[in-house]
């Protein structure tokens, strides 16, 4: 049997300081990477809003560490 191997997983990096949010141009607080391999960024007040609609089309995702996002419980679920 021939061994396969598996790229490691991507990773996401937090928001820099800099990036602004897609929705409303405040300070990123979430990135999300979309199943095409697109990525969106969200302040926390819009990733927390749509929360339950992000994890639905989320692949992985990133926060800035001092950021809680509501969905990271759901996407444990």
């Amino acid at each position: 049997m021939t061994p396969t191997l598996t790229p490691p997983p991507e990773t996401v990096s937090p928001p820099a300081a800099d990036e602004r949010c897609d929705r409303c141009n405040a300070a990123g607080k979430l990135r999300i990477t979309l199943a095409g391999g697109s990525e969106l960024v969200f302040c926390g007040h819009h990733a927390n809003k749509y929360a339950e609609d992000l994890v639905k089309i989320t692949v992985r995702y990133a926060t800035d560490p001092e950021f809680s996002w509501r969905g990271a419980d759901l996407m444990a679920n």
